[in-house]
């Protein structure tokens, strides 16, 4: 068996070793670590290290940082190929989300979400640029629905064992940390050294890219770090500050929003092929104004447990349609630019995401409604930016603004 393999000849590949078949188990791997961390981690910080709202904007703007420096992958893929960093990555991730409960004070805790943070944003970056590079722009919309929901499939199985074994078993933050972690490590080895080195037809730029005519790209990937971040920290702190969620409580929760998420995430891959990504990432930052201003009206208005329960899973069903986001930048891309610009897109992604958790976390002690407020903004300017995207993107027409292509920066 050939250790590198042509894109064009990995089809004479057996089905579970292609190209494709390796996206969707990473697509799989990831969120297993990801998630267990995810699920306990409102539960684990108060109650092993008592952190307040600006504590938890602290981790988030910590775990962000990596994100922030998420370019220097592009130094990391002149010495190593993409899909390895990519697997690599994963073991990083798995490891540290293991470990985390070996270490519950507000230090530990810190230093392994950076750590395991460096492994989550490096794999996500180098996975939207071998699934750009892999998938046909024909295909990318359906297939990037279909990897969304095999994603939700993997966190689903951890919120489900997490909910229903949490309380019978008598399950302690280290067995469930250790476990979920270990699994992702273990998937990742496997990939290592069970397939072959994909090889893509255009080699990828190794250089900092940050071309002109890629402005609305960067844009949208700017604000909607800023908008992400904000759910991120904040929308699950709420189920567990102000409701008074516990761990299998607020799994029950992301557990309803993960059976949805895996039936609605092929049909939003459709919903972009059919309709475009215009009106695809215009109808997501509607949906997510009013599911922000909602927000804000649970603290304003007093509202209940029910309509912040709802707004939970409205939200992640409008940001499944970011994958609009990856379509876009793929139709209006030069192929070689694909991996120097996930890198800086992440970065650019990455900018609010560092410096608002930890004022945002400060607004929060004040107003908690505020914070969402200012989020119900960030989405209404998204989609002021989402308009200027034209029907049919390709390279020299990437906006509807007129204005000849223009020349890579230097």
């Amino acid at each position: 068996m050939p250790r590198y393999v042509p894109l064009d000849q990995a089809q004479a590949l057996p089905f579970w070793r292609r190209p494709v078949t390796l996206l969707f188990l990473m697509a799989f791997a990831m969120p297993i670590a990801f998630s267990v961390w995810l699920a306990l981690l409102n539960n684990f910080v108060v109650e092993a290290a008592q952190f307040d709202g600006a504590d938890i904007g602290l981790l988030h703007a910590i775990r962000e940082i990596p994100g922030f420096l998420a370019v220097g992958v592009i130094v990391v893929i002149m010495v190593m190929r993409e899909q390895v960093l990519g697997l690599l990555s994963l073991i990083m991730l798995g490891a540290a989300t293991a470990l985390t409960a070996q270490f519950p004070q507000m230090t530990g805790i810190l230093v392994l979400t950076f750590i395991s943070s460096v492994g989550f944003h490096y794999y996500e970056t180098v996975n939207q640029s071998l699934q750009l590079q892999w998938l046909s722009k024909e295909r990318a919309p359906q297939m990037l629905g279909w990897l969304l929901a095999a994603g939700s499939v993997a966190t689903f199985l951890v919120y489900f064992v997490i909910m229903i074994l949490w309380e019978p078993l008598g399950l302690t933050y280290n067995i469930v940390y250790m476990v979920g972690g270990g699994i992702t490590v273990a998937i990742a080895l496997f990939a290592m050294f069970a397939y072959p080195q994909f090889e893509a037809p255009t080699p990828q730029l190794k250089t900092f890219v940050l071309r002109r005519r890629y402005w609305l790209y960067y844009a949208l990937q700017f604000m909607s770090g800023a908008r992400r971040q904000i759910f991120m920290v904040f929308a699950g702190f709420m189920m567990v500050e102000k409701f008074g969620f516990e761990v299998h409580e607020l799994t029950a929760l992301y557990l309803i929003n993960l059976v949805v998420n895996i039936i609605v995430a092929p049909l939003l891959g459709r919903i972009v092929a059919h309709y475009g990504e215009q009106k695809a990432l215009a109808f997501e930052y509607v949906g997510l104004v009013i599911v922000f201003l909602a927000y804000g009206g649970v603290y304003y208005f007093g509202w209940g447990l029910m309509v912040a329960a709802v707004l939970y899973v409205l939200d992640h069903i409008f940001f499944g349609l970011a994958l609009a986001l990856k379509t876009y930048f793929q139709k209006i891309a030069d192929p070689q630019d694909i991996a120097p610009t996930a890198a800086v897109a992440f970065t650019i992604n990455h900018i609010a995401a560092v410096g608002l958790p930890v004022p945002l976390g400060l607004l929060w002690l004040f107003s908690p409604a505020a914070v969402f407020f200012l989020a119900a903004g960030m989405a209404a300017t998204s989609l002021a930016l989402a308009l200027l995207i034209p029907r049919h993107p390709v390279p020299g027409h990437e906006t509807r603004l007129p204005g000849p292509r223009a020349a890579p920066a230097e």
